[in-house]
């Protein structure tokens, strides 16, 4: 069963997924592994990590000198294509027309999904963001615990490969004893960081990053993910062999031709490939699932996107994971005389509760980094430390006025050097005006390195001006309404970025940085991002344990229809300050299991 035609499609699957991303990708995974037959429809082109990474390549190599493009939207060496915020011929719309009120989508037209672009920092939700409504008085409650999830937080950690270290820090979980794969060692940037934000009461400590640092143990990892099961324990074995560990050479952004870096097709499409379950359609634009009589799903309908024409493939449960908003999208257009609204909005609640990363940055020149010797800063490029949220106690306790936490990522050391049209030499002319000539090159050995980065991602909760829907009158151009949606930040996010300045100022400040610009404390509407530029973006099919209050349940079964699971961030009732990632993959592991019983107890 291989990458496969329309019309190849076999007359009728045990189950249709939609988007080959995180949690489709280990939806179609596990359904293969226990003996499933799976159709896995992906709306853009295959992808090949191994063949299309130019993982080693230098910017003078690149068009353009690797700048941005149209077609490249984060630069000519990003893991993506035909993605972005803007594709041509597929349109979405916003309600307002000031920048800070509109959201800006993000698109992953490819295999894989979002998980060939993305930084990997896997940090696990911790107890207090599945009970924010019972803690703080705000937003949703999760339908279940922390302690519902963890094991499947292990199973993911496992499978993907995340290393890391267990420090013991309030709300963020430290994984079981041999989960995580050892962190790199700090560079001269973050021990720095480390000892002065100390002295403010501020922990620096290794991040949690989808990244192999030593090959995984094939022989034992495998037993414990399928017991029971040989041929998925081979199967996954021998992939695992196939991944080696990380070079320390490129960002992660690029893509990983190596397997270093998790990625759904490295970890989860090959190896399931290999089951002969499952069939990979690409090119594959969902555009409804369809419904029987009694309100079962019965399938999906598609436009195959090489031809245009319009396709129905068959299946006893579909699954959803093309991401949050498209899920979304695609549960609006799901309209029938059953469904009249959308498929699963019965509720009404389809694409409320639309949430992001509440982020903003400062960084600063610190001269104590200036002129260090040429030395080996071996380290995954990017984040590998950060400052998980230190005033949970404070914030519980009234002092703080704001809810939610935040994170600080930290970007530091000698990464390779861009110049790249447009843009300064690493910050090196914005030291001490612009030098040219041999004050250029002195310069650039005595600036090189010595900046740092930091990065805020905060806690959100749903609120009434943050939605999506169908917009009325805009089509793609396969004749598929388009998403409009609606943003705006709380007074609750503002306060919490005028905070996330101050601390990152603060410790900034503690390591003698020098700033371009004031810290945005007075005008946090100016610092922070906006909404969806993080690529964080959960929520529009929230789970809950009411129907009438929620889309899903616990299981991520849409409630109108209990063979339709959503497996992707749709069903997330709020953002935490971690990344969205991980838990995708937990609560698609979960969901998945729950599938697979009760497709054996002949429930679905």
């Amino acid at each position: 069963m291989p990458v496969i035609s329309p019309q190849e499609v076999q007359q009728k699957y045990d189950v249709v997924v939609v988007g080959s991303g995180a949690g489709g990708g280990q939806s179609a995974y596990l359904l293969a592994m226990s003996g499933a037959k799976v159709l896995l429809l992906e709306a853009g082109r295959m992808f090949d990590p191994v063949r299309e990474t130019a993982m080693f390549h230098t910017p003078n190599q690149a068009p353009l000198r690797a700048e941005r493009t149209p077609d490249k939207q984060y630069g000519f060496y990003d893991s993506s294509v035909d993605s972005g915020w803007e594709i041509p011929g597929e349109p979405y719309s916003n309600a307002s027309k000031e920048e800070k009120r509109q959201f800006a989508w993000w698109r992953q037209r490819m295999m894989g999904g979002r998980t060939n672009h993305w930084g990997r920092v896997s940090l696990r939700n911790g107890p207090y963001d599945f009970e924010t409504r019972t803690r703080q008085g705000i937003g949703l409650d999760w339908p279940f615990s922390y302690d519902d999830l963890a094991p499947y937080y292990d199973k993911a950690e496992m499978m993907a490969g995340i290393f890391g270290a267990s420090e013991g820090i309030e709300n963020s979980p430290d994984s079981s004893p041999g989960v995580l794969l050892p962190p790199p060692k700090f560079r001269a940037g973050e021990l720095l960081a480390k000892q002065r934000a100390a002295k403010l009461g501020i922990s620096v400590v290794p991040i949690h990053r989808a990244v192999l640092t030593k090959t995984q143990d094939a022989d034992k990892l495998p037993k414990k993910l399928h017991p029971g099961n040989p041929k998925a324990q081979k199967l996954l074995a021998e992939n695992m062999r196939m991944r080696g560990k990380c070079f320390f050479a490129t960002d992660c952004h690029r893509g990983c031709s190596i397997g270093a870096a998790f990625d759904s097709t490295t970890v989860f499409l090959r190896p399931t490939l290999k089951s002969g379950n499952l069939d990979i359609l690409p090119n594959a634009m969902a555009r409804e699932v369809t419904v029987d009589s009694e309100g079962k799903a019965t399938g999906v309908t598609l436009i195959d996107k090489v031809d245009g024409a319009e396709h129905h493939v068959s299946g006893k449960a579909v699954v959803l994971a093309a991401s949050s908003q498209e899920t979304v999208r695609l549960l609006l257009n799901s309209q029938s005389k059953l469904f009249p609204q959308g498929i699963g909005n019965s509720s009404g609640l389809v694409g409320k509760y639309l949430t992001d990363s509440v982020s903003s940055s400062y960084s600063a020149q610190i001269p104590a980094l200036e002129n260090l010797p040429l030395h080996n800063e071996d380290g995954t490029v990017g984040q590998q430390v950060y400052v998980p949220w230190w005033r949970a106690a404070e914030q519980l306790a009234g002092k703080l006025d704001f809810p939610g936490g935040y994170k600080f990522v930290l970007v530091s050391g000698r990464k390779m050097p861009n110049l790249a049209t447009g843009r300064k030499f690493d910050g090196v002319s914005e030291a001490e005006g612009i030098p040219f000539g041999r004050q250029l090159k002195e310069d650039a050995r005595r600036y090189y390195g010595s900046f740092l980065g930091i990065g805020a991602q905060g806690a959100m909760v749903g609120n009434e001006n943050c939605y999506s829907e169908l917009d009325p009158e805009v089509k793609d151009q396969w004749g598929i309404p388009v998403l409009k949606f609606h943003w705006k930040f709380g007074d609750d996010e503002l306060k919490q970025v005028a905070d996330q300045q101050r601390s990152m100022a603060a410790i900034l400040e503690a390591m003698g940085g020098k700033f371009s610009r004031p810290a945005d404390t007075e005008n946090p509407e100016k610092a922070v991002k906006q909404g969806g530029r993080i690529i964080h973006e959960v929520g529009g099919a929230i789970m809950g344990a009411d129907s009438a209050k929620s889309v899903t349940n616990q299981w991520c079964q849409v409630w109108d229809v209990p063979n339709l699971i959503v497996a992707d961030g749709a069903t997330f009732p709020n953002t935490a300050d971690k990344n969205p990632t991980l838990s995708i993959l937990a609560v698609s592991w979960r969901a998945t299991e729950r599938l697979i019983d009760e497709m054996k107890k002949g429930n679905i």
